[in-house]
């Protein structure tokens, strides 16, 4: 479509009680870049035609359409300067005047003196100043926001999919009737570590691999949370806390149910960790709750989560503080990309009757099983992405696939 357009254009006027028709059906396309000279003898319309283009005047019949964002400056041969004193007075005059620094502004460039008097000045002057306000006037325009065009429209953003994995765990684990725990990422040193059966010389509370910050005590400093446990261990405080008569009175305590999914924070970064990630750790206490469970639990979960059924578990011996006997999950797909490998996904295990005894809780009395796993990596197996960090570079066209 050209910039400006004219079609059957019709212009007309009346002098000395006749009707002069100037223009009579004319069209007229003006493209981009293009250079237009009106030519033609005196009276021909070509001062009419050129403030019909500029929108100074309307035509009789006809249409005059001109694209959105199209900005036009007409400066006239002979500029009109009755009733200006000066030449910055009719630089400055009209509704859409610019201000004055800008004018002066210009006028310093084009090396013009507007303070000159309208009446004296030469029509080289004359024309400068009108170049002047012309040159405002564009910029002016190309500032202005044309309401008429339109808007631009609004990206629609999704959940990152880290966001969605923590989703689908919680959705799946509550249908077992397990409740969400939430807690401080900045955590002390006794539910970090202490309260989960951590040897005060662990290597996972040096510098090395724990970020302190100040706060706390020499014997419980703060830190980043390192692990979800502690949230697990403060619901399961405040859960025997709830029912302290009934355990003082010999009755059953409801069970603790609980997963605890979070931020956490390891001085550790490379293509499959980061120094922040997420975990998400689940609790099971009560008087009767054995490996099986857990096998059960786990088994279901995974099944769920990748939404298949043929899916293979197998629980490997291990070691953890805060469990025994303790076990890492690894699970096997039949189909796909990692068909028939072995992927570690988990860690488990009998929650320590140390633990239990931190938590309030006689270990003779309760027992039950602890799980530890990462949405991060999840996410990785459920959408094929090998390296984490892609997840948290904040690139738009990399997250904009998971809406």
């Amino acid at each position: 479509m050209a910039l400006i357009q004219l079609r059957k254009v019709v212009k007309t006027y009346t002098r000395g009680g006749e009707t002069l028709r100037v223009l009579d059906q004319l069209d007229l396309d003006m493209e981009a870049g293009g250079f237009y000279a009106l030519m033609g003898p005196s009276g021909s319309g070509k001062t009419t035609l050129l403030k019909l283009i500029g929108n100074l005047i309307d035509a009789d019949k006809g249409t005059r359409s001109i694209q959105p964002g199209t900005r036009i400056v007409t400066l006239e041969q002979d500029p009109f300067f009755t009733g200006y004193d000066t030449l910055m007075d009719f630089a400055l005059s009209g509704k859409d005047a610019p201000p004055r620094h800008e004018v002066e502004a210009i006028a310093g460039q084009l090396g013009i003196d507007l303070s000159r008097k309208a009446d004296s000045a030469s029509g080289g002057e004359r024309r400068r100043a009108a170049l002047a306000r012309a040159e405002l006037e564009i910029q002016l325009k190309a500032e202005a926001l044309d309401v008429t065009l339109p808007g631009r429209q609004a990206g629609i953003g999704g959940l990152h999919p880290v966001s969605r994995t923590i989703e689908r765990i919680e959705a799946i684990f509550n249908s077992m009737g397990f409740d969400v725990a939430d807690g401080p990422e900045i955590e002390s040193d006794w539910f970090n570590f202490t309260a989960l059966n951590t040897p005060a010389d662990h290597p996972a509370r040096s510098m090395h691999d724990t970020f302190y910050v100040e706060g706390g005590s020499a014997e419980a400093p703060n830190l980043l949370r390192t692990h979800t446990s502690p949230m697990q261990i403060r619901h399961a405080v405040q859960h025997v806390k709830k029912y302290r008569a009934l355990i003082d009175a010999g009755q059953d305590m409801p069970e603790i149910r609980v997963i605890a999914p979070g931020r956490t924070y390891r001085v550790d970064s490379d293509a499959t960790h980061s120094p922040m990630f997420h975990q998400c750790e689940g609790l099971w206490i009560g008087r009767n709750v054995s490996f099986k469970d857990l096998r059960v639990i786990f088994t279901e979960f995974c099944r769920t989560y990748f939404e298949s059924d043929d899916l293979v578990l197998r629980f490997r011996p291990s070691f953890f503080p805060f469990t025994e006997p303790s076990a890492e999950v690894d699970i096997q797909f039949a189909s796909g990309p990692l068909a028939g490998r072995w992927l570690e996904v988990a860690g488990c295990g009998q929650v320590h009757p140390n633990v239990v005894s931190n938590m309030g809780l006689d270990p003779e009395q309760y027992i039950g099983f602890a799980f530890g796993m990462g949405p991060d990596r999840l996410t990785m197996l459920r959408y094929g992405v090998n390296d984490l960090r892609l997840f948290f570079d904040g690139d738009l066209r990399f997250l904009s696939q998971f809406q």
